[in-house]
């Protein structure tokens, strides 16, 4: 299981995830709670945790509060926005973004390495 979810709250934030992305990967998470989809997607990463704190960090962006950065994250990244979006970073660059049903922890393991 995830213990520990950054929450990602301000657009600022973005400078230093991006700093941090040349030490090890970053994951963002944009989730609607609103949205079954983006629930079941948040239940499946939830339960079939199991990389490394020290591997990857991995922010939770709730959209409907902050839709403002999830449009900075699109316009920054080069992605285009989607709901539930696993956005992954690596050296200051999304390296990686999928979506909806296509979000795992395999598919994660599988660009960190």
């Amino acid at each position: 299981m995830i213990s520990t979810w950054k929450n990602l709250s301000s657009v600022e934030q973005l400078e230093q995830i991006e700093a941090d992305s040349h030490e090890r990967p970053v994951a963002l998470f944009k989730h609607s709670t609103r949205c079954g989809t983006s629930l079941h997607s948040k239940h499946n990463l939830e339960s079939a945790w199991d990389i490394n704190e020290k591997d990857l960090d991995f922010y939770y962006l709730d959209l409907l509060n902050h839709r403002d950065i999830s449009n900075e994250i699109a316009q920054r990244y080069n992605v285009v926005h989607q709901s539930p979006q696993v956005v992954l970073l690596k050296e200051g660059k999304a390296i990686f973004d999928t979506s909806h049903n296509a979000i795992s922890v395999e598919v994660l393991k599988k660009h960190i390495d």
